[in-house]
């Protein structure tokens, strides 16, 4: 049986122990190594899962209007309230042409009999003169 005590004595060339300790530092660089990319690849997971609920979320609520809308998208919506506007003003004028032609074509006709009547009674006084 051997005795082993604070007191006892062990003979090594210091060539294995550097080797022991060398085997020993790379043993624990390695293992921090590995704990260290396990954390970094855990907290991205977290990351990466945090974003896909926030955009899940904003995928559901952003059509909905829940979320608010693009300074163009306002820009666009009074842009198209002014043209309808606009378009209702056309509208209009184009319908009151409508009744103007009616109004044009009878003064037409009115303006077509009275050079006519103005004819009858030109013949008319050259046949008195």
């Amino acid at each position: 049986m051997v005795e082993v005590s604070d007191k006892t004595a062990i003979a090594m060339p210091i060539r294995n122990l550097i080797g022991v300790v060398s085997v020993v530092v790379v043993g624990v660089w390695a293992y921090f190594g590995i704990i260290e990319r396990l954390n970094n690849i855990e907290t991205n997971l977290k990351l990466i899962d945090s974003d896909i609920v926030k955009n899940t979320d904003f995928r559901i609520r952003w059509p909905l209007g829940e979320l608010g809308a693009l300074p163009d998208d306002a820009q666009q919506f009074m842009l198209i309230e002014h043209l309808s506007g606009v378009m209702e003003d056309v509208e209009e004028q184009v319908q009151t042409m409508m009744h103007n032609k009616v109004n044009i074509d009878r003064l037409q006709q009115d303006v077509d009999k009275a050079l006519g009547d103005i004819e009858k009674l030109k013949d008319k006084i050259r046949e008195t003169e």
